[in-house]
C-alpha cells in the first residue's frame, strides 16, 4: 500500500515538473520586452537564493567539502553551467523571437539525441527498435532542413545542449539539488557582473521596467528550482519507463502553445517533420515499455527458480536422519 501512495505522489510530483516546465514559455513571454541576456542573468544570478533556502531546510551540505577537493568534478560542473546557460538563452531567444513550436521540437528530439550520444560516446549497443527511431527523427530533420531550405538550428541547438548537460552529468554524480547548486553558484558571478553592468549603463530592465516586472525577473529563481525539485521527488519514486513517457509532457505543452495561444505558422512540411519524430518516439516509447516488461518477467521468473530450489533444499535437509547427540547432551 506504501509503494502505491509512493507512485501516486511520484506521479503527482513528476506530471507537475513536466507541466511547468511546458506552460514556461507563458511565463518568459510576460518579460518580451526585457533582453534575453538580461532574463538569463536573472535566472542566472537568482537561482543560487532559492538553492541555499532549499539546502539549508534539508540540511544537505556535506556533499560541498570533498566536490571542492575534486578538481575534475569541479571542472565537470564548470562545463554543466555553461552548457545549461546556452540552451536557457537559447530558449529563452527562441520564445521571445516567435519560435515556440520549433523549440518544443527541439525537446521532442532530445530523446534521439541522447541515445546517439550513448552511441557515440559511450559506445552503448543499441536494440533495432531503437536504431529505428534514430533514424526515424534523423529523417525528420532532413524533410525539414529540405522543405524550409535551412537547418531547424533552434532545436537541434536545444536538443544538443541538454543532452550535452546529461551526459557531462553522469561523471559529477550529484543528485538534483546539490547539482542544481553547484552548477548555479558558477553561474552566479558572471550573471551579477552583467547585471552591474547594465545597471552602470542604464540599460537595467530590472530598475527601469517598474514594479511588476522586477518581480518577475526576481522570480526567476523560483521559476527555475521548483520543477526540478518536483522532478527529483518524481524520479526517487518512479520507475524509469514512466519518467521516460512523462518527458513528453513538457515539449506537448509547448507545441500547444505555439500553436493555440502564440499562433505560430503550421505549413504541411512543419507537419510532416513533427509526424515522423512523433512517430519515431512512439516506437522509441513502445521499445522501452517491452524491454521494461521482459526485465520485469525474467526478474520474477528467476525469483520464482530460487524459491523452488530453496523450498527443494528445505525438504532435502529434513529428510535426512538426525545426528546422533554427543553423551551428556540433552535434545
Amino acid at each position: 500500500m506504501q509503494h502505491r501512495a509512493d507512485q501516486r505522489a511520484g506521479l503527482a510530483y513528476g506530471v507537475a515538473a513536466y507541466t511547468m516546465w511546458g506552460l514556461l514559455p507563458l511565463y518568459w513571454h510576460l518579460l518580451d520586452t526585457v533582453a534575453p541576456s538580461e532574463i538569463l542573468a536573472h535566472r542566472m544570478a537568482w537561482s543560487l537564493p532559492v538553492a541555499v533556502v532549499i539546502l539549508a531546510v534539508l540540511r544537505r551540505w556535506a556533499w560541498i567539502g570533498p566536490l571542492l577537493r575534486q578538481p575534475k568534478r569541479l571542472g565537470l560542473v564548470l562545463v554543466c553551467a555553461v552548457v545549461i546557460s546556452a540552451n536557457w538563452f537559447l530558449y529563452i531567444w527562441a520564445v521571445n523571437a516567435g519560435h515556440v513550436l520549433e523549440a518544443s521540437l527541439g525537446y521532442f528530439i532530445n530523446p534521439l539525441v541522447s541515445i546517439a550520444f550513448g552511441v557515440l560516446v559511450l559506445r552503448e549497443r543499441l536494440r533495432p527498435l531503437q536504431w529505428t527511431a534514430v533514424g526515424v527523427g534523423a529523417l525528420a530533420v532532413v524533410v525539414m532542413t529540405v522543405a524550409y531550405g535551412k537547418v531547424p538550428w533552434i532545436a537541434l541547438g536545444l536538443a544538443l545542449s541538454f543532452a550535452t548537460y546529461g551526459l557531462v552529468k553522469k561523471g559529477i554524480k550529484l543528485d538534483g539539488i546539490e547539482g542544481f547548486s553547484a552548477e548555479t553558484a558558477m553561474q552566479l558571478l558572471p550573471a551579477l557582473g552583467f547585471l552591474i553592468y547594465l545597471g552602470t549603463q542604464g540599460r537595467s530592465s530590472f530598475v527601469s521596467g517598474g514594479v511588476g516586472q522586477a518581480l518577475l525577473l526576481s522570480a526567476c529563481g523560483v521559476a527555475t528550482a521548483v520543477p526540478l525539485i518536483c522532478f527529483g521527488a518524481s524520479a526517487v519514486r518512479l520507475p524509469l519507463t514512466v519518467i521516460g513517457m512523462l518527458q513528453y509532457l513538457a515539449p506537448t505543452f509547448q507545441f500547444a502553445l505555439g500553436l493555440l495561444v502564440f499562433h505560430e505558422e503550421m505549413p504541411p512540411e512543419r507537419w510532416a517533420g513533427f509526424a515522423l519524430v512523433w512517430v519515431a518516439l512512439v516506437v522509441l516509447t513502445w521499445d522501452a515499455l517491452r524491454t521494461a516488461r521482459r526485465a520485469r518477467t525474467q526478474l520474477a521468473a528467476a525469483a520464482a527458480r530460487a524459491g523452488e530450489a530453496a523450498a527443494t533444499e528445505a525438504l532435502a535437509s529434513a529428510a535426512q536422519p538426525a545426528t546422533a547427540q554427543p553423551p551428556g547432551l540433552k535434545p
